[in-house]
Protein backbone atom coordinates (compact mmCIF):
# COMPACT_ATOMS: atom_id res chain seq x y z
CA UNK A 1 0.00 0.00 0.00
CA UNK A 2 1.22 3.63 -0.97
CA UNK A 3 2.19 6.17 2.00
CA UNK A 4 2.43 9.20 0.87
CA UNK A 5 2.21 11.72 3.19
CA UNK A 6 1.46 15.37 2.72
CA UNK A 7 3.83 18.76 2.24
CA UNK A 8 2.68 19.27 5.94
CA UNK A 9 0.41 18.94 8.35
CA UNK A 10 -0.21 22.32 10.49
CA UNK A 11 -2.86 24.40 12.23
CA UNK A 12 -6.00 24.89 9.55
CA UNK A 13 -6.20 28.46 8.11
CA UNK A 14 -8.95 30.25 6.91
CA UNK A 15 -7.91 29.08 3.55
CA UNK A 16 -8.44 25.69 4.22
CA UNK A 17 -12.42 25.98 4.38
CA UNK A 18 -13.14 25.26 1.07
CA UNK A 19 -11.03 22.07 1.28
CA UNK A 20 -12.11 21.05 4.50
CA UNK A 21 -16.23 21.27 3.63
CA UNK A 22 -15.08 19.30 0.86
CA UNK A 23 -13.82 16.62 2.32
CA UNK A 24 -16.84 17.10 4.99
CA UNK A 25 -19.73 17.56 2.74
CA UNK A 26 -19.06 14.42 0.81
CA UNK A 27 -19.91 12.64 4.11
CA UNK A 28 -22.65 14.77 4.89
CA UNK A 29 -24.55 13.75 1.24
CA UNK A 30 -23.10 10.31 0.44
CA UNK A 31 -21.36 8.50 4.02
CA UNK A 32 -22.40 7.76 7.74
CA UNK A 33 -18.89 9.19 9.19
CA UNK A 34 -21.03 12.14 10.09
CA UNK A 35 -24.48 12.21 11.55
CA UNK A 36 -24.91 15.95 9.69
CA UNK A 37 -27.31 15.69 6.97
CA UNK A 38 -27.47 19.23 5.56
CA UNK A 39 -24.16 20.72 4.16
CA UNK A 40 -23.29 24.12 6.56
CA UNK A 41 -23.77 27.04 4.74
CA UNK A 42 -21.18 29.88 4.29
CA UNK A 43 -21.44 32.12 7.26
CA UNK A 44 -21.99 28.36 9.61
CA UNK A 45 -18.46 27.24 7.61
CA UNK A 46 -16.65 30.09 9.14
CA UNK A 47 -18.24 30.31 12.34
CA UNK A 48 -17.20 26.23 12.86
CA UNK A 49 -13.61 27.35 12.05
CA UNK A 50 -13.50 30.49 14.89
CA UNK A 51 -14.63 27.76 17.13
CA UNK A 52 -11.54 26.09 16.61
CA UNK A 53 -8.97 27.61 18.59
CA UNK A 54 -5.36 26.24 19.24
CA UNK A 55 -5.60 26.89 22.68
CA UNK A 56 -8.67 24.32 23.05
CA UNK A 57 -9.90 23.13 19.97
CA UNK A 58 -7.45 22.94 17.58
CA UNK A 59 -8.35 21.92 13.86
CA UNK A 60 -5.29 20.74 11.83
CA UNK A 61 -4.86 19.95 7.94
CA UNK A 62 -2.81 17.88 5.90
CA UNK A 63 -1.91 20.37 2.62
CA UNK A 64 -0.22 19.02 -0.17
CA UNK A 65 2.08 21.12 -2.14
CA UNK A 66 -0.13 22.33 -4.62
CA UNK A 67 -2.80 23.98 -2.07
CA UNK A 68 -4.78 20.58 -1.98
CA UNK A 69 -6.61 19.81 1.28
CA UNK A 70 -5.99 15.68 2.09
CA UNK A 71 -7.26 15.99 4.89
CA UNK A 72 -8.20 17.29 8.44
CA UNK A 73 -8.71 16.48 12.28
CA UNK A 74 -9.97 18.33 14.54
CA UNK A 75 -11.87 18.30 18.48
CA UNK A 76 -14.86 20.10 19.26
CA UNK A 77 -16.44 20.65 22.56
CA UNK A 78 -17.58 17.32 24.07
CA UNK A 79 -20.83 18.98 26.46
CA UNK A 80 -21.03 23.28 26.66
CA UNK A 81 -21.31 22.61 30.35
CA UNK A 82 -18.24 24.01 31.66
CA UNK A 83 -17.10 20.87 34.00
CA UNK A 84 -16.83 18.64 30.56
CA UNK A 85 -13.87 21.74 29.54
CA UNK A 86 -11.05 18.86 29.91
CA UNK A 87 -12.96 16.60 27.56
CA UNK A 88 -13.43 17.11 24.04
CA UNK A 89 -14.57 15.16 20.37
CA UNK A 90 -12.08 14.67 17.94
CA UNK A 91 -13.10 14.15 14.13
CA UNK A 92 -10.82 13.05 11.51
CA UNK A 93 -11.52 13.60 7.42
CA UNK A 94 -9.59 12.11 4.61
CA UNK A 95 -10.20 12.58 1.23
CA UNK A 96 -11.74 9.91 -0.21
CA UNK A 97 -8.65 10.02 -3.10
CA UNK A 98 -6.38 9.82 0.06
CA UNK A 99 -7.31 6.83 1.58
CA UNK A 100 -5.13 4.16 2.78
CA UNK A 101 -2.00 6.11 2.98
CA UNK A 102 -1.22 6.30 6.55
CA UNK A 103 -2.95 10.27 6.56
CA UNK A 104 -5.76 9.67 9.14
CA UNK A 105 -2.82 8.51 11.67
CA UNK A 106 -0.76 11.25 11.02
CA UNK A 107 -3.57 13.73 11.46
CA UNK A 108 -4.45 12.53 14.60
CA UNK A 109 -1.00 12.08 15.93
CA UNK A 110 -0.26 15.54 14.87
CA UNK A 111 -3.71 16.33 16.36
CA UNK A 112 -3.33 15.00 20.18
CA UNK A 113 0.61 16.02 20.51
CA UNK A 114 -1.08 19.47 20.13
CA UNK A 115 -3.91 19.01 22.38
CA UNK A 116 -1.72 17.68 24.98
CA UNK A 117 0.82 20.51 24.38
CA UNK A 118 -1.37 23.22 24.20
CA UNK A 119 -4.92 22.87 25.82
CA UNK A 120 -6.46 21.92 29.17
CA UNK A 121 -8.40 19.09 27.18
CA UNK A 122 -7.34 15.35 28.69
CA UNK A 123 -9.79 13.28 27.48
CA UNK A 124 -10.59 13.19 23.96
CA UNK A 125 -13.85 11.07 22.90
CA UNK A 126 -14.62 9.46 19.18
CA UNK A 127 -17.98 8.63 18.50
CA UNK A 128 -18.17 6.31 14.54
CA UNK A 129 -20.65 4.41 13.67
CA UNK A 130 -19.83 0.61 14.48
CA UNK A 131 -19.53 0.41 10.16
CA UNK A 132 -16.67 2.25 10.13
CA UNK A 133 -14.06 -0.07 11.03
CA UNK A 134 -11.30 2.23 9.86
CA UNK A 135 -12.23 4.73 12.07
CA UNK A 136 -12.37 2.33 14.82
CA UNK A 137 -8.97 0.48 14.16
CA UNK A 138 -7.59 3.97 13.41
CA UNK A 139 -8.71 5.22 17.19
CA UNK A 140 -7.58 1.83 19.02
CA UNK A 141 -4.20 1.69 18.05
CA UNK A 142 -3.69 5.25 19.74
CA UNK A 143 -4.85 3.90 22.68
CA UNK A 144 -8.25 5.07 22.44
CA UNK A 145 -10.59 2.52 24.43
CA UNK A 146 -14.21 1.46 24.01
CA UNK A 147 -16.49 2.46 26.32
CA UNK A 148 -19.65 1.95 25.35
CA UNK A 149 -21.85 1.46 21.92
CA UNK A 150 -25.13 3.26 21.40
CA UNK A 151 -27.45 0.99 19.32
CA UNK A 152 -29.89 2.37 17.27
CA UNK A 153 -29.32 6.42 17.55
CA UNK A 154 -28.27 7.34 14.50
CA UNK A 155 -30.89 7.13 11.44
CA UNK A 156 -28.90 7.77 8.27
CA UNK A 157 -30.09 7.27 4.46
CA UNK A 158 -33.25 5.04 6.15
CA UNK A 159 -30.46 3.01 7.62
CA UNK A 160 -30.22 3.05 11.55
CA UNK A 161 -26.64 3.07 12.90
CA UNK A 162 -25.20 1.91 15.82
CA UNK A 163 -22.52 4.45 17.81
CA UNK A 164 -19.31 3.10 19.16
CA UNK A 165 -18.12 5.72 21.79
CA UNK A 166 -14.12 5.44 22.35
CA UNK A 167 -12.19 7.74 24.52
CA UNK A 168 -8.39 8.50 25.10
CA UNK A 169 -7.27 9.32 28.59
CA UNK A 170 -4.01 11.59 27.25
CA UNK A 171 -2.76 11.56 30.75
CA UNK A 172 -2.54 7.88 30.90
CA UNK A 173 -1.48 7.65 27.72
CA UNK A 174 2.14 5.97 27.30
CA UNK A 175 3.98 8.00 24.35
Amino acid sequence: MERAEPSVIRLATPADIGGIFAIYDEEVLHGTATAQTVPFTAEEREAWFARHTPDLHPLVAAVEADGFVAGWAGLSPWSPRQAYRRSAENSVYVARSRHGRGLGRALMRELLARTLRDTPVRLVIARPTERNVASIRLHESLGFQTVGVLRHVMEKFGELQDVRILSLDLDARTP
